[in-house]
């Protein structure tokens, strides 16, 4: 087992992304925190499922929508696991508006916290207790949105942008003291949070249609990069993006000229 003996805690796990993350975690010899914001029957879910595979499942709750949301929650979380070995910060939210010019200073700043002020905070912290520990991986879920705009995404492609480069900062400043530091940009995968987008089939069509593998990813794809960076077998990868997109990202250019 590529985890065995060690800790994680993985935010946004009561679903998609997060949950296939946690339950691999488990699979794979960790002991799991699971974080949620309001779904505690789906984070039951996740901690029952981490159970099954005999290991430890601790449950956490967090509002990340205002600054100090996730202050003190490694504190929390170091406090009942006693160590952090690796830190996944999954959790996420987009804005609801079409377009940039719609949207408000109050969504604007909402979403900002969500996407990048905690998972900032919570890799401060955790990369504190990782640093004296001489070890540990940290592993941030951007989105192919780090790079590609999107209308109605300045909040979204801001903090995801901005998620990047605090992994690439702070990847080199723990680079030294045995602290890894990478990040996942996921393309469009099967979750809550894409799910009504493919509902409408039109829709749905064109979004395939602007991935050359004409399909969406599965959380677990997305799980199972993040198991490679959160294992040993990932010892000299720090400061890089992983993109898991499908082909997104080269076809891109392409599919918005049409």
């Amino acid at each position: 087992m590529r985890l065995d003996g060690k800790t994680a805690f993985v935010t946004g796990a009561d679903s998609g992304i997060g949950r296939a993350i946690a339950i691999t975690f488990a699979r794979e010899g960790a002991d799991v925190g699971v974080l949620m914001h309001n779904d505690k029957r789906g984070a039951e879910q996740t901690a029952h499922a981490i159970q099954h595979h005999g290991r430890r499942a601790e449950m956490f709750e967090a509002d990340f929508s205002t600054p100090g949301g996730a202050e003190g929650l490694i504190a929390e979380v170091l406090a009942r696991m006693r160590r952090i070995d690796v830190l996944v910060n999954d959790a996420g939210t987009g804005a609801g508006s079409e377009t940039s010019l719609e949207t408000s200073t109050d969504e604007f700043l909402r979403v900002l916290n969500v996407d990048l002020v905690a998972p900032f905070i919570l890799a401060r912290e955790a990369g504190k207790h990782m640093a004296e520990r001489g070890t540990g991986s940290i592993i941030n879920i951007t989105s192919v949105h780090e790079e590609i705009p999107q209308a109605g995404g300045a909040a979204y492609c801001a903090s995801k942008g901005g998620l990047k480069m605090v992994t690439k900062c702070l990847a080199l400043e723990l680079a030294a003291k045995g602290v890894r530091v990478n990040n996942i940009a996921p393309g469009m995968i099967t979750s809550p949070m894409t799910t009504p987008e493919l509902i409408d089939a039109e829709k749905a069509k064109e979004a395939m249609g602007k991935i050359p593998m004409h399909r969406q990813g599965e959380a677990q794809e997305i799980a199972n990069v993040a198991l490679f960076l959160a294992s040993d077998e990932a010892s000299y990868v720090t400061g890089s993006s992983y993109f898991a997109d499908g082909g997104l990202r080269q076809r891109v250019g392409l599919a918005e000229a049409q």
